[in-house]
């Protein structure tokens, strides 16, 4: 196709103050993306943070909520103005954040826009984000984040083609300027990744068997992809996949595979009727919830579970390197890990997190108490190829998942795991509270509340064993003589006010121990963690908003 020369308007700004990026980009609600300049804006900044962009290859994609077209169509234009040659990006403007992942990697890309809130809500109302992946196909490291805020502190001029919108419908190549656009099928590329992971033939025969199950998309972006892989190439039975259309605001609900918020799974999988397998992903296809019949596997011990049989797809035949959790996650896989002689890291909150020690070959499997699982085979959590890890293992064993959960409590004893979540509470009553506990510290260990007593307490601050760098302040960690622990943490990744969240733990190990209600184990454990915080009085919540 001939390049039709376009010329290049350079136009003037001012920078806004709210556009530091958290834990995974830029989040804020539609409504403010939508201030005139906020896009170009940030585009530019993140632009403006990669001086190697002139010929430079950038990915651009997101999850299909509201306004993700009309970011896409922008950071095209704007993509073409600062220099870069060629531009992949999904039909539709749709991939999902592995499947970005993958693509950035694959073609060798200088780093992508990843269009998304993630799990949080979508439609006009809702909520949007920007964040960027680097080459290795993750997100960016502190120091580019960094660079990027600075940059919008004192941005006064972006840089963006006027030319039609592109029809982003339809897969082929189209020009804009001297730019290629080549707009893919979201699902080929990461389908090809995925069969060298997993032994499809072994999942096939497992559906072929008559195992059924249920995977729920939430209206979401991995619809396309589930559609294609489990009911298309793998021939589970029409239907298995529900909810399976991307729509803008996720008809109506919260992308957020969990019990709550995705209740009518949790039902399913938990009732007379429950297929042999359940599972979901969220808005923009990086989590996964797994529900066994009768049992909710919670996402701590789906790591766990996965690190112990991984060994039986094709893409871990030979072992793991390491494994790594984040450190609200449960201490489960650290059990495994010391059977299997490797090592396991605890890290702060954040995917980036893990990116060294993946780019480093330290570890294999990672996860995030937070319903995401991942692999060195990209370098973002991921939703689809869990389950599908879920499904090789299942069909290499020949047991039900709720046998596979027990027989692992079983052998590693289990660890009684709940997340409470305070939402949008006051910003400076969560910190205050977050300063309060880091006040008390040094008096806390010896103190007893109820039948638990403090053996340990400290602010976690991580030192990252490939490059060295320190991060502080990471979460208020409390443990328990009695092999109990508790963390504070406030999130990264809500919109409004803050979210305090309150992780709660417990180790039992007796064999008639096992199985006993979640709430009745952590119950003086969720007492302890709101006295210490004084929880109550400082929020003004006598109960979570959310509890997982």
């Amino acid at each position: 196709m001939t390049a039709k020369s376009v010329a290049t308007q350079t136009v003037a700004t001012t920078p806004f103050p709210d556009q530091k990026p958290g834990t995974s980009g830029l989040r804020k609600k539609v409504v403010v993306f939508r201030q005139p300049r906020y896009v170009e804006n940030f585009v530019q900044a993140i632009f403006d943070a990669i001086p190697e962009r002139a010929g430079a290859t950038l990915v651009i994609g997101g999850d299909g909520r509201f306004f993700n077209r009309e970011v896409v169509q922008t950071a095209l234009k704007m993509a073409a103005a600062n220099g870069f040659s060629w531009v992949l990006v999904g039909r539709g403007g749709l991939l999902s954040t592995p499947a970005a992942s993958c693509v950035i990697r694959k073609y060798g890309a200088i780093g992508g826009l990843v269009l998304s809130a993630s799990h949080n809500p979508g439609g006009p109302d809702g909520d949007f984000g920007i964040k960027f992946n680097t080459t290795n196909g993750g997100p960016a490291p502190e120091d580019v984040t960094a660079a990027i805020f600075a940059r919008t502190l004192t941005i006064d001029t972006y840089r963006i083609v006027e030319v039609p919108d592109l029809d982003l419908d339809a897969v082929g190549e189209a020009r804009i300027g001297d730019m290629v656009v080549s707009i893919l099928d979201p699902v080929a590329d990461y389908a090809e990744l995925m069969r060298t992971l997993v032994d499809f033939d072994a999942i096939r025969a497992l559906f072929a068997g008559g195992f059924r199950m249920r995977f729920d998309a939430m209206s979401a972006v991995t619809g396309p992809y589930a559609h294609a892989i489990l009911e298309g190439e793998l021939g589970a039975a029409p239907g298995t996949v529900v909810n399976g259309t991307p729509q803008p605001d996720f008809g109506g609900h919260h992308p957020d595979p969990n019990p709550v918020h995705c209740h009518d799974l949790y039902d399913l999988m938990l009732g007379p009727d429950a297929p042999d397998f359940g599972a979901a992903s969220d808005g923009d296809g990086d989590r996964n919830m797994i529900v066994a019949q009768g049992l909710f596997v919670t996402p701590s011990d789906s790591l766990a579970i996965l690190a112990a049989y991984a060994h039986r797809a094709p893409g871990y035949a030979s072992g793991l390197a390491g494994v790594a959790r984040s450190m609200p996650t449960s201490r489960a896989v650290d059990r495994v890990a010391a059977s299997l002689g490797i090592p396991a890291y605890e890290t702060p909150t954040g995917w980036k997190f893990f990116g060294t020690l993946l780019d480093a070959g330290r570890i294999t499997l990672c996860g995030e108490e937070s319903a995401g699982t991942g692999s060195d085979h990209v370098r973002e959590k991921d939703g689809l190829w869990a389950v599908l890890l879920w499904l090789n293992v299942l069909a290499a064993t020949g047991r039900p998942a709720h046998e596979l959960v027990h027989a692992h409590w079983a052998r590693f004893g289990r660890d009684y795991y709940t997340r409470h979540d305070y939402e949008e509470i006051d910003a400076e009553a969560a910190k205050t509270l977050m300063e309060g506990l880091r006040g008390k510290l040094s008096t806390l260990p010896g103190q007893t509340f109820g039948d638990l007593t403090v053996a340990t307490a400290d602010d976690f601050r991580y030192v990252d064993p490939v490059d060295g760098s320190v991060t502080a302040q990471q979460g208020v960690r409390i443990g328990f003589a009695e092999d109990a622990r508790v963390v504070y943490r406030l999130s990264g990744t809500g919109t409004a006010g803050a979210t305090l969240r309150v992780y709660v733990e417990r180790f039992e190990a007796a064999p008639d121990r096992l199985d006993r209600p979640v709430a009745e184990v952590l119950a003086s454990a969720v007492a302890a963690a709101e006295a210490i915080a004084d929880i109550a009085r400082l929020t003004g919540r006598d109960a979570p908003s959310v509890v997982t």
